[in-house]
């Protein structure tokens, strides 16, 4: 049985969303325009950690949506990117970690347009899913701080977290695959 979502625009969860999106031009202003990637790590890091806070409080208040579980991914995927591709540019991301999250996020984000344009919705969740985002969340930042604060510190939890992070996003990326090809033969040919 399906989940009954709200249809409500602004609850508290889908403000934390937009403020999420909001804090993306901010980071790469922060990144390029003032060439500081130790700021840009703060924001980046309050960024996802805000991806873990609208969901529990979307669960915890009862305000989950439609418009949240549209807007969350987006709002995760966009930072990844912006983090990601400015961390490449700006040299703060290692290249053999940018890459593979690159591909992955093209990846996914043309198997979401794909189900979009035939309208078969869009996939749901998997736990395993958000643990590789949290490492992923974890490791960005820690190589922005690394330029600014304890590098041997952050730059190792960089490294761990991403490796980590990395495996589990293909190994996730894979069971979305099997997701999505569930949800094109479920669907009656017209």
């Amino acid at each position: 049985m399906a989940e009954a979502l709200s249809d409500r625009v602004w609850t508290i969860p889908n403000v934390i969303s937009f403020l999420r999106l909001l804090g993306i031009p901010w980071f790469l202003w922060v990144l390029f325009a003032l060439d500081d990637p130790g700021q840009a790590g703060i924001i980046i890091a309050v960024i996802g950690t805000t991806d873990w806070v609208d969901g529990a409080l979307a669960r915890a208040l009862h305000q989950e949506s439609e418009l949240g579980r549209k807007l969350d991914p987006v709002a995760d995927r966009l930072a990844i990117v912006a983090a990601v591709i400015g961390g490449a540019i700006w040299g703060v991301l290692p290249l053999i970690l940018v890459i593979p999250l690159i591909i992955r996020e093209t990846i996914m984000a043309i198997l979401t347009l794909v189900l979009l344009v035939k309208r078969l919705g869009t996939l749901h969740v998997r736990y395993i899913g958000k643990v590789a985002t949290a490492l992923v969340y974890t490791s960005i930042p820690a190589f922005y701080l690394s330029f600014s604060y304890a590098p041997r510190v952050f730059e190792a939890l960089g490294w761990t977290a991403g490796s980590l992070g990395i495996v589990l996003y293909w190994y996730v990326t894979l069971r979305y695959f099997g997701d999505a090809r569930k949800i094109m033969v479920a669907q009656p040919s017209e």
